[in-house]
């Protein structure tokens, strides 16, 4: 899938089906010359339906559907035959879609399982039949109800990546490359900030046949809570995910002080993503000796006070089993 196919926010308008009205038919035979009412009752509206699709990895088949609608309910008719429901409307979208109204902000639901249905927007109640408004003192009424008018909603479907692990670092960290290395994705990778500006997602394949999904998020930039560069777009990514690794490239002026930027914009954006299990990555580092390295080392264990971090180079395919030996026992 392409970069410009990724598509992970859209506006709808969407409207259930309006009930069918019943019907105030009086029975007419022959022989009988005042028959009693006999009217149907109207049918249902169609609802419009939001259901999760594994299938699916972005919003993209709803970008020009910009109004979706359900079918009407048809009218009662005589002899008390009740009119047809009016046809459902399905949205299929991928697991992870957010559903907020338009309007307030509110959030609606949230689609996380394959299958999973829930109702948008209800479809309008039939109209009652005359049949049912007969009594001793009123045996033929000649009135019927109207059907319910449909409901009517603006939403937003907002699409947050289901992955076990988010890699979260600046531009030009070598987040693209570590994916493209551990899994079969393979992400646009250049020499320059901004190369992704969509999440990655790829399966790391594991021993015993066993496998987890990796998303390489768009690089963070100081500011990105406050929505600088895109950065509303890409931390939503990172909040559905369990476990965050962050990379920072060995060649950093200073690993400590990136390492807590990044944590900053995380908490800024929302202070539940502190209570994820982090892992830092150091990469690049086939760029130090073996010297240098213990230097670095020394540093860290100081600066990090117990946090886990690991050496890696994607290039080299350094570190590479530890770094999933690791993130498998965090995601388990």
């Amino acid at each position: 899938m392409t970069e410009g196919n990724f598509v992970d926010y859209v506006k709808i308008y969407v409207a259930s089906g309006k009930g069918g009205k019943g019907s105030s038919h009086l029975h007419r035979e022959k022989f009988i010359e005042k028959g009693g009412p006999d009217g149907g009752d109207g049918g249902r509206g169609g609802h419009v339906i939001i259901r999760g699709n594994e299938s699916l990895w972005t919003l993209h088949h709803l970008r020009f559907q910009r109004h979706i609608k359900a079918g009407h309910g048809g009218d009662g008719g005589s002899s008390r035959s009740t009119g047809s429901d009016g046809e459902d409307r399905f949205i299929d979208v991928p697991l992870g879609t957010v559903v907020k109204d338009k309007e307030t902000g509110e959030l609606l639901f949230e689609i996380t399982e394959n299958g999973e249905e829930k109702i948008l927007a209800k479809g309008g109640k039939g109209g009652l039949g005359n049949w049912h408004f007969r009594s001793s003192t009123n045996q033929t009424p000649r009135y019927a109800q109207p059907g319910m008018p449909p409901q009517e909603v603006d939403i937003i479907l907002e699409l947050k990546v289901l992955a076990d692990v988010g890699l979260v670092g600046f531009p030009n960290a070598g987040k693209s490359t570590l994916l493209s290395v551990l899994t079969s994705a393979k992400p646009k990778i250049g020499d320059y900030p901004f190369t992704t500006l969509k999440p990655n997602l790829g399966i790391v394949e594991y021993r015993d046949f066993k496998s987890f999904v990796i998303a390489d998020i768009p690089g963070i930039i100081e500011g990105a809570a406050e929505g600088k560069g895109l950065g509303h777009y890409f931390l939503r990514h990172i909040e559905r995910n369990s476990t965050l690794l962050f990379l920072i490239p060995a060649d950093a002026d200073d690993i400590k002080k990136e390492y807590d930027i990044l944590l900053d914009e995380l908490r800024r954006y929302n202070p539940e993503m502190l209570d994820k299990d982090r892992l830092i990555a150091i990469s690049k580092c086939d760029m130090l000796d073996d010297e240098l390295k213990a230097e670095l080392k020394e540093q860290l264990d100081k600066e990090f006070d117990g946090l886990p971090y690991i050496f890696i180079s994607s290039v080299a395919q350094q570190g590479l089993t530890e770094l999933k030996d690791k993130l498998w026992q965090m995601l388990n």
